[in-house]
Formats: structure tokens, sequence, C-alpha cells
């Protein structure tokens, strides 16, 4: 294939412009079917005669069908995107820049979906499929699955396509204080949902002080059952968020915040702030999972995109040293050049 990309961009340049912006107007209906041509158009910021001549082409191919509603994809356009999606990637030199990552952070593996999820919520969705496979892929029946909170996690939560009808979803840390639906408890229940099998809530916050959490888990049967399910997760889930923005999320006092960040803290994951380098200069307190505990879990998967994540997926990824990343093309690009630049 690599050959294949190597002749079209010397004798037909032009097409492969022609052909990713068809691949990205499928990908984009794909999402939001059924949709019009006009709140297509509005989407991908593109005049509606440019969109209207490029829909005429795909739906003549047999790839889009129109409705009264609006435009959906046909099997055979599905079939498509999902044969177009490896050589998109390779088309922008994606396959070598994961084997790179893979081996300047110590992962076990690293996708990249092409674009940028901070500015395109296609790319976002992207992302959550991509972990929701993997997760069909790790997740075994009668597993204890553990998820963390966020907007990426929910969209993993509603991408998961499998059945594991034995299986335990569980919260990976406390609630964080935020919107009811993007809660690790409700991200949870959804996921078990969409996996057929079943959940249990962790009704503490993450960050409790030690004591506040030693007095709850003795006095709570249900909290020691869930702090032990925890223990036991086969397949973790996770985010990776900026340092700061994180520590404000959990409403950390201002001292606080501002000796994280005179350490050093780029990034954080599970509760751990981490410098560049992946030193680990402070934690939260919480039942669930810590960054110490990943070792001993079967399959890892974090998922962050954005270049604005770049320095602390790079923070996150140096700390654990373990799992599978799933990242966009800019946080990915961002990441190298990080890379190169400290070396």
């Amino acid at each position: 294939m690599k050959n294949i990309i190597q002749l079209h961009r010397k004798i037909a340049p032009e097409l492969i412009a022609v052909m990713e912006e068809r691949y990205h107007i499928l990908r984009h209906i794909q999402y939001a079917q059924p949709i019009g041509r006009r709140a297509l158009a509005s989407t991908l910021n593109m005049g509606e005669r440019i969109v209207r001549a490029q829909v005429d082409f795909l739906k003549n191919a047999g790839l889009l069908e129109f409705t009264s509603i609006g435009m959906n994809v046909t099997d055979e356009g599905e079939q498509l995107i999902a044969d177009l999606a490896d050589y998109v990637r390779m088309l922008h030199g994606l396959t070598v820049l994961e084997e790179e990552l893979v081996s300047e952070l110590r992962l076990e593996k690293v996708i990249i979906i092409p674009g940028d999820s901070e500015g395109d919520s296609t790319v976002l969705r992207e992302l959550g499929r991509a972990a929701a496979m993997l997760i069909g892929q790790f997740a075994e029946d009668g597993k204890v699955l553990a998820v963390c909170g966020g907007t990426t996690m929910s969209m993993i939560a509603e991408s998961v396509n499998c059945s594991r009808p034995h299986s335990i979803v569980v919260p990976a840390r406390g609630g964080l204080g935020e919107r009811v639906e993007l809660q690790a408890n409700s991200i949870a229940a959804v996921m078990a949902e969409k996996l057929g099998g079943s959940y249990r809530l962790l009704h503490i916050p993450d960050g409790i002080n030690e004591e506040a959490l030693q007095v709850i888990l003795q006095s709570d049967p249900q909290a020691k059952e869930i702090r032990e399910l925890i223990k036991h997760t086969s397949v973790l889930i996770h985010s990776i968020g900026q340092a700061q923005a994180m520590a404000r999320r959990r409403n950390m006092e201002q001292t606080v915040v501002q000796d994280i960040l005179n350490k050093g803290a780029v990034g954080e994951a599970l509760g751990h702030y981490c410098t560049l380098e992946g030193k680990i200069v402070y934690a939260t307190s919480s039942v669930g999972l810590h960054l110490g505990d990943l070792a001993n879990i079967h399959s890892v998967i974090a998922v962050a995109g954005g270049a604005s994540k770049a320095e602390a997926i790079i923070a996150v990824a140096r700390a654990s040293q373990t799992g599978i990343l799933v990242t966009d093309e800019t946080a990915a690009k961002a990441m190298q050049n990080i890379i190169k630049r400290n070396n």
C-alpha cells in the first residue's frame, strides 16, 4: 500500500485531495445521519454548492441514499469507510508515527486517528469508536471493567458494540462533581447496558481526605465491596487531562494547585499529577485505581486527543509505561515535536 500511495502522490496528487474530501464527508454523514445537505455544509464549513456536487457523486456511486429526512450512508458506503481508514492513516504517515511513539513512550501500542478531536466532533467520535473496538477485543465475559468520567469516556461508552453479559463495569475513581452524564458512575452504567452486563456505583467523591475515607469504608459494606471489585479490574479505560485543568475540576485549593504546578506537573490521570519526565509529584486519595496499579491490570487503554494535551499525554505515558494509547493526529504530531525538542 505504501508503494501505491507514493505512486498516487507522484502521478495524481489532486486525486488524493478529492478522495480525502469525500472520505471526510462520508464520515460526517455516518455520525450525523440522517442529515440534510444544508446542515452538512454548515457542519463542514463548506459551501452548499460544493457539498451538493460531492454528495450527488457519492449517491450515484451507491455510497449514499437520500430520504425525506436527510442523507444516510449505505451498507456499501459503510464498508468503504472502513476500508479507507488504513489508507488514510498511511497517507498521513500515521503508521510510522505510531511506531515512533511506542518506542519513545514505551507503550504496548499507539493508535492515531486522522484529524483534530478538539476542532472536529467526528474525530472525537472516531476516538471513542477505536477505544470501543479495543474493549470488544480485550474484555472477557465475567471480568471487571473500570472506566473514568469525562466527555471522551462518554463517547466510548456510547460506541461499545459487543456483548459481555456477565461482565461488571465499575467507576475507576470517585466523582469529580461535574455534570451527571459525565460522571464515572453514569458512564459505567451506560457501558454496562451496551455490554448487557451489570454495574456497581461508587458514591465517594474523588480526593476525599484519608481520615474521612477510612470512616466511610469502616461503616459502609457496599463501599468495601466495590473497592474489592475495582482491585480485580481486568480492563481499564481512562482519560488524560492537563494538570491545571484537572486540579480546577477537583476544586482544589489555589495554594495546592500552585504547588503542583510549581513542581512541574503538566498531566493528570487517575488523580496522579505528573511532570513531562514522568515523575509523579502529587496524588489525590481515592478508593479507586492508582497509576501504580496499572502494571497488574491485563489491558489498559488511555484515550486523549488534541494538541493542547500533548504534554499531558507524554507525562502520563512516561509515568505509567504500560498500555495502549488512542489519540488523534494533531496530538501525536505535537507529541513528536515535544519529544524531539527535549531530546
